[in-house]
This record gives structure tokens, sequence and C-alpha cells, in this order.
């Protein structure tokens, strides 16, 4: 029961974050009904956009650790995480290429940022990542973002180093076996 397995996800390190993920995937949710909340709405003019951005931007949760994948649970972490709603993981970089995999074919964006920067943000904040999926196409290493906090909204630089063409194919399709369905109704 992959649900219930999730309920214990990052429970000893943020007893929140269940409750927090599972609130942004209800948000997704009435967000592919256009019913957008004050919050998603106040978000994105925060941006410089209208709403209407909304109907084209995937909302979901994202974890950030400085060094992620060492644990004994890292074959559930990224599996648990998805299925809460969870799209990413921020890091300076991944324990293991293992679990940086098993993020891909989960479907979370396998991020990494520079060693230099100051990872202040909050849980609550929002990351916001104009052009994603033409980044993926062109193979881009680096793709420009936003962080919307309390504070304000400030530039971050995300990478995705060292991804593969299939890895990148894997993200596009949404997971693993969306990509392998994919791939076997082309055959």
């Amino acid at each position: 029961n992959l649900v219930k397995l999730a309920s214990f996800a990052l429970s000893r390190r943020d007893p929140e974050y269940v409750g927090r993920a599972m609130k942004v995937q209800e948000e997704e949710k009435l967000r592919k009904q256009a019913k957008y909340s004050d919050e998603l709405v106040k978000t994105v003019k925060q941006l410089g956009f209208t709403e209407d951005v909304l109907k084209n931007t995937l909302f979901g949760s994202a974890v950030f650790a400085r060094k992620p994948g060492d644990g004994s649970a890292r074959e559930q972490a990224a599996s648990c995480q998805r299925v809460l709603g969870g799209c990413a993981n921020i890091c300076y970089e991944f324990a293991t290429k293992r679990y940086r995999s098993n993020c891909v074919n989960w479907g979370l964006m396998p991020f990494s940022i520079d060693k230099s920067v100051d990872f202040k943000w909050q849980p609550g904040d929002y990351v916001f990542v104009p052009g994603l999926k033409q980044a993926l196409l062109e193979m881009k290493k680096e793709i420009p973002a936003k962080v919307v906090s309390k504070a304000g909204v400030e530039d971050i630089v995300l990478k995705l180093e060292a991804l593969t063409e299939e890895e990148r194919d894997i993200l596009l399709a949404g997971c693993l076996m969306n990509w392998y369905a994919e791939k076997l109704s082309k055959e």
C-alpha cells in the first residue's frame, strides 16, 4: 500500500511533511479543474503573470536536502514523495547515483544547486520553474527559476547535471512506467 507507506515519509526528519505534501497534492487536483486558490493566484501575480499561467503550470511539492540518498530508506524515499504529489528534489549533491536514478524513475526532477547558494527558504515557499519542458527537450544543464517567499521573489539556478537523453525522456513521460508504456505502444 504505497499511500500508507508514504504516510511515514520523512516523519522523523520533518513530522509536518506529509500533511503539507498532501495539501499541495489537493491544490494540484483543484488546479486541474481550474479552481485556483487565492494563494496560488497571488503567487503567480508576484511573478508578474496572470492566473492564466496556472492552466499549464504543474503544482507539486519539493524536498530540499543537502545530500539526499544516503539513508536506509532511500529505496522508498522517491516513491513515497511521488505518491504524495512530489515533483522535485533540490540538493547540493546526491549522495548516490542510485538515489538520483530513483528520483528520475519516479518522475521527480533531480535538481541540484551550487554549493555557494545559501538555501534559506522555508516550507510553504514556492519554486517556479518556467519553461521546464522546453529546457528538458533542449537538454539544458542550468535552468533559471524563481523562489517566492515571505521575503519576496529571488532568482535561483537549478541544475540538471549529467542528465542522459533516456533520463530526460523518462522525466518528459512522467516516470519510468509511463516511458515503458510509450515505448511499447510504438512497437
